[in-house]
């Protein structure tokens, strides 16, 4: 069979199963006009019940789960707004524990200057001593006894 031949046996079919579904087609369109008619219908029943449903679902939302949301995002708010300065609880004992040591270390070196440094060895210490009794002795020769 040439191509030509081919193609216009398809056509053929084609016409003759069209020429079929003619009138199942005829009868049908009635049904799908009803059908779509109680489509139609069923739809408008549907919202009619759905919308009460919807309203009385938002106002149970609102009632609510908004005021929690509201609650939250005004939180929220509080913590990113940059016009209040936060608030450093870690300053104060800080500041109090620099001023401690600042002035433990002013009492230490007021302390140090009123100490005389003590920078004698033993041999000073003893020449020292004998001196100390030399004068004693000449200081009780020199007043003649008591008076």
């Amino acid at each position: 069979m040439s191509p030509k031949s081919r193609s216009g046996a398809i056509r053929d079919g084609a016409r003759h199963a069209a020429a079929q579904l003619k009138p199942a087609a005829e009868r049908a369109k009635p049904l799908a006009r009803s059908t779509t008619q109680v489509a139609r219908r069923q739809i408008f029943r549907t919202r009619a019940w759905a919308a009460p449903q919807v309203e009385h679902s938002g106002q149970v939302l609102q009632d609510t789960v908004a005021p929690k949301v509201s609650a939250m995002l005004s939180s929220a708010a509080r913590r990113i707004d940059p016009s209040q300065p936060r608030h450093r609880r870690w300053k104060k004992p800080v500041g109090l524990a620099t001023l401690t040591a600042a002035g433990g270390a002013v009492a230490a070196v007021l302390k140090n200057r009123k100490k005389t440094p003590v920078t004698t060895s033993a041999a000073d210490t003893q020449q020292a001593n004998g001196q100390a009794q030399a004068n004693l002795g000449a200081d009780a020769a020199g007043s003649g006894g008591p008076g």
